[in-house]
């Protein structure tokens, strides 16, 4: 058996290989495609747009591995079917569950590979990709959005621990460099979203445990001189049952250095402006637990994350639906008829997986079984193929 496994092994690596890089091949054009209209804009180069395309292809082999595997078992087993090999593997004595044993082996592997693609190189090449085409135009990130970039941390009362004590909303014009922000608004407001004070910055560095150096600074504090009461308090004018008006003294002063200790990190930032299917579980539960610390939404990023864990152990699910293509002979289709039926089972999982996304952000459906779903429902078809080709 264990000469089998090896032979299983090569063949179907074989397969998806081939498979594999003509899928990546695909893709790299498109990207190639929509990048060539940007070419000799702002000093953006066809060199510049080759690098670009390079650097987002692991992030292609952790989205179409999946695929590339089910065509690439299929085209195997039909091989085998074909040539009648694996019937003489059955009459061998060859269970359809040592045949199942097999693949998953396999499948281990190609799932390994995935996940390192996935969570270790994929996040760190396509920031990389982003940056490079930013600076190439001479954008940043921020110019995405008309306002520049936002973001909300909560203040506590001993910098980053102890009781909450108000809000704080992050404005930034222009994120440089993974530790450097440019024209920077820091508006800080108490728990009962009354403005407290107003700063801003022309540069802010973070320099470790929590804390940004502004540099450049001016600080406008409110100080109001007539609080509101407490819920269930009495109105100051019992008269006419009103709280009255507050009135606000505003005190300015320029700094030309100023501590900030807050949550937000560079990691942070640099997370929050990529696109969730393109981080790692890491960086998606990191930022996820943010929004949620913030009582900001959160379901997209926490499908993203369930997603990243389980869209690999999609493959053996599509191990499984390849399985019943080795019991099919010849009379029941060539090969290319059974690619072509891979083809499609491929499509229908991607289309599935991605209408589940959608329903899971739309609905109050929890997130890990938006995520899981798609795989249990095509595992069940798989057995259930399992099942007819073996009674027939």
């Amino acid at each position: 058996m264990k000469i089998l496994q090896r032979y299983f092994a090569v063949t179907i690596g074989q397969a998806v290989g081939f498979v594999l890089v003509a899928f990546l091949g695909l893709s790299a054009f498109m990207d190639l495609i929509a990048e060539l209209p940007a070419v000799g804009k702002q000093g953006y180069t066809i060199e510049h747009v080759f690098l670009y395309v390079l650097l987002r292809v692991p992030g292609h082999v952790y989205e179409v591995m999946p695929v590339a595997v089910l065509i690439g078992t299929i085209y195997t087993m039909a091989q085998f079917a074909s040539s009648s090999e694996f019937t003489i593997m059955r009459a061998s004595s060859m269970s359809t569950a040592r045949a199942a044993g097999m693949l998953f082996r396999i499948g281990l592997v190609l799932v390994a590979i995935t996940f390192v693609f996935g969570e270790l190189i994929a996040p760190r090449t396509a920031p990389a990709s982003e940056r490079l085409r930013m600076v190439a135009r001479g954008t940043t990130v921020s110019d995405q959005f008309r306002s520049g970039m936002w973001t909300k941390d909560t203040v506590h009362a001993d910098g980053l621990t102890g009781a909450v004590t108000g809000t704080r909303f992050f404005n930034v014009r222009e994120l440089r460099s993974d530790r450097e922000l440019v024209d920077v608004k820091v508006y800080e407001f108490d728990t009962r979203f009354r403005m407290r004070s107003l700063i801003t910055a022309k540069r802010a560095t973070f320099i470790g445990n929590g804390s940004w150096r502004l540099e450049d600074v001016t600080e406008n504090v409110f100080s109001n001189t007539r609080a509101l009461p407490e819920p269930g308090q009495a109105p100051q004018d019992q008269a006419s049952g009103t709280y009255g008006q507050e009135t606000s003294v505003v005190t300015t002063r320029k700094l030309p250095t100023l501590q900030l200790v807050s949550e937000i990190t560079p990691k942070l930032l640099s997370v929050s402006s990529n696109d969730p299917d393109r981080m790692s579980a890491n960086e998606l539960a990191l930022y996820t637990r943010h929004l949620s610390e913030n009582r900001q939404e959160n379901e997209r990023f926490k499908i993203a994350f369930w997603k990243k864990l389980f869209d690999p152990l999609a493959i053996f699910v599509m191990m499984a639906m390849a399985l019943p293509f080795g019991y099919l002979h010849t009379r029941s289709g060539g090969v290319s008829l059974k690619i072509f039926i891979g083809i499609m089972i491929g499509v229908a999982f991607m289309l599935v997986n991605t209408l589940f996304s959608h329903i899971g952000m739309l609905s109050s459906m929890p997130a890990v079984v938006t995520a899981i779903a798609p795989s249990i429902l095509f595992l069940g078809l798989a057995l259930g193929a399992l099942w007819w080709v073996e009674r027939h």
